[in-house]
This record gives C-alpha cells, structure tokens and sequence, in this order.
C-alpha cells in the first residue's frame, strides 16, 4: 500500500479535550499514512447528543493543529476541507441497521443496563463489558418482525464458540472467542441512535478505510467489529493497535485527567516536540510499520 491507496483516519469524540493519549495514538496514524503515502482522514465522531459540544469540535481542531498533525480529508481549522461529522451519516447507519435485521443478525432486546450487569457473573467481564446473559435473544437467528427501531435496545448475535482472530500489524497475532471474551453486544439505542460499533465500522468501510489505528484497550471492540463487517459483506481493513499512555498510578489516561490535556500542557509551556519525544519514550520497541 504504497502507491497512495492507504486510508488511515483518526476519530475523536468531542465530549472533552484531548489528552496525550489521544495525541500518541494520532501521531502514529499519522506517521503510518505518511510511511504508506496514503491518505488521511479526520473524522469527528458526535454522535452522543448529551456529552458532544461545539466548543470541544472548536478546541480539538486547534490542539491537533497545533500538535502538528495534518490530514489530507476533513475538517480543517485553517482550510477548506470539507467536514466529516458521523451524526451527519444517519441513511447509511440506518441502511446498515436494516440489512442486519433482515439478515437475522440482531434482535430487539429491553433489558437494562443494570439487570445485564448483576445477571454477569464477575469472570465475564471483558473490557469493561459484561457478556450479555441472553435474556431476550430468540432460541434461533432469524430476522425479526418489529420494524420500529426506538424504545429497545438492538444486538447483535455473536456466533457461540467461534475464534474470531486477526493478524494485528502492532500486536501480533489476536484471538478472542465469541459468547466467551465478548457477548451479544448493541449496535442500535433505544434512543434511536447508532451504537459505537455499528458507527464505525459502516463509517469507516463507506470512506474507504484500509487501516484502522487505535489503542489496544479496543482490540476486543475489534473482534465484534469484524463479526459486523462480515453480517454486512463489507472488506475488512488492517488494524494496527497502539500501546496506551498510562498516569503515574498505572491508569490509561482519560479525559477526566484535565492535567493532561493537549491545551493545559501547551499552556504548562510544552511544545508539540516536547510531547511527541515523550510518546516516542513509550513505543521504544513498538515497531512503526509491518
């Protein structure tokens, strides 16, 4: 892929300011779209009404800027470049939804968040998700007859039993297994909105995407996403997992630790060269590409 087929993208949520995780994770998708030649495309991902706010679209444009990231698709804070707003791409989350149903691949279900949790004992915990103890889900696949999306929850039937692995071109070799590492999981709200999966996967194969990079606290979220790409017949892209920056006490960093933002560190006197050499610190063995 180094013709100028390669197809990164980076896909912040505006819910807060970007931290320095945010940033590691960017800079070597962007360093693997310039290795590659290729493309790369910034995506804004707003799809939570509640948590979602202009001013955070405002600062995250400003920080990546200034960071000195650049992307060849996309909003552009100092250009003309047209924007890519996920809740701008309703038709084809709702296409995707209904070539689910109709395959059989999701039902409707109207439990809880916390009746799934007590009912999941402890050991099926996977990355912060309870497996799903099936409560709703039908004895056998088959397309459901409500057509009304809104008032339940819609997830996705993982096939029991079966690995789902993949070749991860910065972590190697990975392996889950389906109904063990990860359950039925939602691709559709109650609210009537796209769930995280279904989002990305519809949105990343409909720009074209040809490889995915992200932290490795998704590589599970990875496994269902290819589960979803072959419901939908859509290609696969190649996926290239980063290790995650941590804080003092071990902790992936999140956007609850202000201190690390991109602004409060520019604002400490640190420049993007100051905090690119810090990732580099954190990846001395994490090769660039494969």
């Amino acid at each position: 892929m180094r013709d100028g087929s390669y197809r990164g993208r980076i896909a912040p949520s505006p819910t807060g300011l970007l931290h320095l995780g945010h940033a590691a994770t960017f800079w070597i998708a962007f360093e693997r779209a310039r290795t590659h030649h290729g493309h790369l495309v910034l995506r804004n991902d707003d799809l939570d009404r509640s948590r979602c706010r202009p001013e955070f679209v405002e600062a995250m444009l400003e920080d990546l800027g200034w960071f000195g990231l650049q992307w060849t698709e996309g909003p552009d804070y100092g250009g003309p470049c047209p924007p890519y707003h996920q809740s701008e791409r309703r038709e084809s989350h709702l296409e995707g939804w209904s070539r689910l149903r109709e395959g059989g691949f999701i039902y409707p279900c109207r439990c809880s968040r916390r009746e799934v949790s007590q009912a999941a004992s402890a050991p099926h915990w996977g990355d912060e998700e309870p497996i799903y103890p099936g409560f709703c889900r039908p004895p056998e696949s088959h397309a459901s007859s409500r057509e009304d999306r809104a008032g339940v929850s819609w997830r996705f039937r993982v096939p029991d039993g079966e690995e789902i692995a993949f070749n991860d071109q910065g972590q190697g070799r990975q392996a889950f297994v389906a109904g063990r590492d990860f359950g039925d999981f939602i691709v559709w709200r109650k609210d009537d909105m796209p769930a995280y999966q279904l989002a990305t996967v519809l949105d990343d194969a409909g720009m074209g995407i040809t490889e995915v990079v992200r932290g490795a606290d998704l590589l599970v979220s990875t496994a269902r996403q290819i589960v979803l790409y072959r419901a939908l017949g859509l290609s696969l892209p190649a996926f290239y997992h980063c290790p995650l920056l941590l804080d003092q006490h071990g902790n992936r960093l999140a956007k609850r630790h202000e201190s690390m933002s991109l602004r409060a560190l520019r604002q400490q006197g640190l420049s993007p060269q100051d905090l690119r050499a810090r990732i580099d610190q954190t990846r001395k063995s994490f090769p660039l590409a494969r």
